[in-house]
């Protein structure tokens, strides 16, 4: 029950719902029940609901700037890329919402957690609910379950191949016994515009879509864009992202604060105009 909208350079990956009514509830009836609503219902008549039990569909928003934000919405919207999400109309604060348990079920694009839920609860209105007491409605949540469980697969690099080339593990685990010099490692380029990493693997969806680094990971900076074109490359021009398996040859730095936001502890500068600072591997 999902579908895709594109506006220009926003993507409204507008999950929602297909028939915003009692069609779409005929569709998706299992597992679910026949009965539950949809986030309209509640907002447009919130004193009907208030202090009352419900189930109802909606999509589910978590966005790791605002951890303490558990959000139910119509649906969401996300650049190209599936970063940047945002609800798509008011969004009730979900108190009590099982996300541990249900993360790895859903989309994670990186920066988010978000999907189709269905959810039971108990409805409030009335009041200011939730962090900074930013929202208008709350709903305690008793049950939750995904309409679709997300799955997703996992490449990884092996241990250093080759003469003179150096484990991305050992560069993590060690940076202080390299720090300064050049090397050689072997990773898997990552970028989508917001970040730029070698990394140990890559985690993304069955289709492909929402992939992000996992493991051990550099920031990396000076990655030739010719060899980008023989990697993996998303939709879109830009494209929503590159990776792939690559070996790369660059003055590494370790024990300080690099890339965005100063999250990344480890550093590789490469030479964009070395023919040998990066190659792709199989």
């Amino acid at each position: 029950m999902l579908q895709t909208l594109k506006l220009s350079a926003r993507r409204a990956a507008v999950f929602a719902m297909v028939a915003v009514c009692a069609s779409l509830l005929t569709a998706c009836q299992a597992p679910f029940t026949d009965n539950a609503l949809i986030v309209p219902d509640l907002l447009t008549n919130p004193e009907r609901f208030n202090g009352t039990d419900v189930t109802v569909n909606g999509a589910y928003l978590n966005r790791l700037n605002d951890p303490a934000a558990h959000l139910l919405a119509l649906g969401v919207s996300t650049q190209d890329n599936g970063l940047g999400v945002e609800p798509l109309g008011d969004p009730i604060w979900l108190e009590g919402f099982p996300a541990d348990q249900l993360r790895e079920q859903l989309h994670q694009p990186g920066d988010a957690t978000y999907g189709f839920v269905h959810v039971t609860g108990r409805f409030e209105s009335g009041a200011a609910y939730g962090p900074n007491n930013a929202f208008k409605h709350r709903l305690m949540v008793s049950a939750a379950e995904p309409f679709e469980r997300i799955q997703r697969s996992e490449q990884r690099i092996g241990g250093a191949t080759g003469e003179g080339i150096t484990a991305i593990t050992a560069l993590a685990a060690d940076p202080a016994s390299r720090n300064g010099q050049t090397v050689t490692t072997q990773g898997y380029y990552f970028w989508n515009g917001a970040v730029n990493v070698l990394a140990e693997g890559v985690s993304a969806e069955q289709d492909g879509a929402n992939p992000q680094p996992i493991g051990a990971v550099i920031w990396m900076e000076g990655f030739p864009p010719p060899v980008s074109g023989e990697l993996n490359v998303g939709p879109g021009s830009p494209p929503a992202y590159v990776w792939g398996k690559v070996e790369v040859v660059g003055q590494f730095q370790g024990g300080g604060s690099y890339g965005k936001d100063g999250a990344y502890t480890t550093f590789l500068q490469l030479d964009p105009n070395s023919a040998d600072a990066a190659k792709a591997i199989k």
